[in-house]
């Protein structure tokens, strides 16, 4: 605040000091004037002595002296509260924000400059944007909690039972903690992904591949899971080489795959590769029962689920759809989702052929 005052002062003298500097100036160059005008033509005695000035005249200049300066401290300080009083607003919020009010916004008086408006403007939209950061953080917080309770709880009150001899240690006991263990790695991967997309440092390493052939591994490796949740497999591949990392593509289709598993009401899924004008594109389709649209807009945020077919009864971490996108982008591409008219869902991950160019 007392910057402010000084900037304040400041302007005040400032004003004053060009009123005084424009009296002078004009008082100081009538004299000039006069002076070069008698060099050329010198006047009598006489009418020097009407051009000097009387006691009178000295008394007006004066008056209109102190009326300039009256007039200037007016002004500058009009002015100032026109240009301090949103870096006032600013300067409280600031300390606000600094003793972690999040909620501090500046205010900008209906009279402020521009400039100073803008300025006002730019900082209640970055004290929104920090709010929303430490709201998200709170929510990842929470979610991820969440999500790592579940499985640790089960390891922990298997192994615990095995330890006190209440569970037999069979196969049977030790795959179903494997099961756990694959969970958590599952998620640990997730969270690593969309965490290293957030921060514009997940990599992915561009070669020739042949995308189909993978993908024919992996959906051979996964359609036993899909039969027994009464889905049948159908793949629509481009047998043609393209420009990606095989590895993150087929990790985002095995997301779309595990995603319709869990959510989709059992029929046929339809996965296809294809190219064209420079764009490649990966598609997975089910039939039903699609996606409510008020939720499609967020339904690649991390830790998002629909209330209906996507609840959380159903499973998943809320982080599949977040690592398609996470990939898709990393790709210099995009993924889609939309309702198609026989009642299924589309997912669209479509990336272009030459990325590293991007």
């Amino acid at each position: 605040m007392k910057v402010v005052n000084g900037l304040s002062r400041q302007i005040i003298v400032s004003m004053s000091a060009v009123v005084l500097c424009v009296i002078a100036l004009a008082v100081v160059g009538s004299y000039v004037f006069y002076a070069v005008l008698w060099t050329f033509w010198p006047p009598s005695d006489l009418d020097v002595d009407e051009w000097l000035p009387t006691g009178m005249e000295w008394a007006w200049m004066g008056l209109t002296t102190c009326i300039s300066l009256a007039v200037g401290a007016v002004v500058a300080i009009k002015l100032s509260r026109r240009i301090l009083m949103p870096l006032n607003s600013v300067a409280a919020s600031l300390r606000r924000l600094a003793d972690g009010d999040l909620d501090a916004r500046a205010v900008a008086p209906d009279l402020s400059l521009g400039e100073t408006a803008v300025l006002v403007d730019d900082f209640n939209s970055m004290a929104k944007r920090l709010q929303r950061m430490a709201e998200e953080q709170s929510f990842w917080n929470a979610a991820i909690a969440h999500e790592l309770r579940t499985p640790l709880t089960i390891l922990r009150g298997r192994l615990q039972g095995l330890a006190e001899g209440v569970f037999e240690p069979d196969k049977a006991q030790f795959y179903s903690l494997l099961t756990q263990v694959e969970g958590l790695t599952r998620l640990i991967e997730d969270l690593r992904v969309v965490g290293l997309a957030d921060n514009g440092y997940l990599e992915v390493h561009i070669q020739h591949a042949d995308l189909a052939e993978e993908i024919e591994a992996d959906a051979q490796l996964f359609e036993p899971s899909l039969n027994a949740s009464g889905f049948t497999l159908h793949l629509d591949l481009l047998k043609h080489p393209v420009q990606c990392d095989p590895a993150r593509i087929r990790q985002a289709l095995l997301a779309l795959l595990d995603n319709l598993r869990r959510h989709a009401t059992p029929g046929n899924v339809t996965v296809r590769l294809g190219s064209s004008d420079g764009l490649n594109t990966l598609s997975v389709a089910d039939e039903g029962p699609g996606i409510d649209e008020a939720f499609v807009a967020q339904i690649f945020d991390p830790f998002q689920r629909g209330e209906s077919s996507r609840s959380r009864a159903q499973g998943g971490s809320g982080l599949g759809l977040a690592v398609v996108r996470a990939i898709a982008l990393a790709h210099g591409g995009s993924v889609t989702c939309r309702n198609l008219e026989s009642g299924g869902t589309l997912f669209e991950l479509s990336w272009p052929d030459h990325p590293t160019d991007l």
